[in-house]
């Protein structure tokens, strides 16, 4: 069961051109906190497809070289549908702190998917501190888990 998010291995982040400058400024944020970051684009604000970048943060968490993934879109959906594609992840497009901590609590999210577009970069600071602080509960949620 993982409880919580260890320093030991980096956040795997990755966005979009909407998701971008939220990225980079979350990067800023996370390196302040002490974690490491592995940041697979993009790196700029020119049109791409969001999956060239969603998958790259899915496959570290996946093969657990990342403690955990973030990922950033217009709307979060598009990076969500495709960290959601392989094995072991459980990617929640969110758009408050309630839904990041029940998406912890109770569905052990190691992907957290954010929509630009909708929200503002201070909910988006807020998000990831939660989704990173934030314990798996296990118990009755574990089973539930496991059945994923």
């Amino acid at each position: 069961m993982n409880t919580t998010f260890n320093k030991s291995l980096p956040i795997a982040i990755g966005a979009d051109h909407a998701g971008f400058e939220y990225k980079e400024e979350l990067k800023k944020m996370l390196a302040a906190q002490g974690w490491a970051i592995e940041d697979k684009g993009t790196y700029s604000l020119d049109s791409v497809d969001y999956p060239d970048f969603a998958h790259p943060v899915a496959i570290m968490v996946e093969e657990g070289k990342a403690a955990a993934g973030i990922l950033v879109c217009g709307s979060g959906n598009g990076v969500c549908m495709t960290a959601n594609k392989h094995a072991g992840i459980r990617a929640a497009l969110c758009w408050n702190e309630e839904i990041v901590s029940l998406s912890r609590q109770h569905n052990n999210a190691n992907v957290l998917c954010l929509p630009a577009r909708f929200i503002s970069l201070e909910k988006a600071e807020a998000m990831t501190n939660v989704f990173l602080s934030t314990p798996f509960e296990g118990g009755r949620h574990e089973r539930r888990v496991e059945k994923i």
